[in-house]
């Protein structure tokens, strides 16, 4: 009977360390993420966004292009510390899922990279708020401290 009690317990202690371990293993400046996902929103189309990542200082601007906006093209532009290989930004949806849309940004010298691209838009609603996440190939880089978003509106 004590065997039974101690191999009941070992399991359930295994299952809660597999549903809670990765979440008390991370540390606090490795998974920008959900630093990100956690912190005040900056929104791109009204201000720069500044911070300091782990390597330097980050700025992050978005455009629209052209007076009316037409065609729903954006461009991007980020200031990064060194030279980051393979640098993509990628557009989450904050006020409904629409799939995750990686966006590459071209570096231009000087640490500058820019993108254009265009928000899909919300076929049930006028408006589309936006997150923008940096990875480095598929890992997070950059370590925002601020949420960045933009509000895409349909024409």
């Amino acid at each position: 009977m004590l065997r039974a009690f101690a191999v009941v317990g070992l399991m359930l202690l295994l299952l809660v360390a597999a549903v809670f371990g990765p979440q008390l293993l991370r540390s606090d400046g490795t998974d920008d993420a959900v630093g990100a996902a956690d912190s005040a929103p900056c929104d791109l189309l009204t201000q720069t966004c500044r911070w300091s990542g782990p390597a330097g200082p980050w700025t992050a601007q978005l455009q629209v292009l052209g007076e009316d906006n037409p065609s729903g093209d954006y461009q991007l532009s980020i200031s990064a510390p060194g030279h980051p290989e393979g640098l993509v930004a990628v557009l989450r949806g904050e006020s409904m899922y629409m799939g995750e849309y990686p966006v590459p940004l071209k570096h231009q010298g000087d640490g500058r990279y820019l993108a254009r691209f265009d928000a899909p838009v919300c076929s049930t609603g006028a408006d589309m708020r936006w997150r923008v996440d940096l990875q480095q190939g598929s890992q997070p880089t950059g370590g925002a401290p601020a949420t960045l978003v933009f509000q895409a509106h349909d024409l």
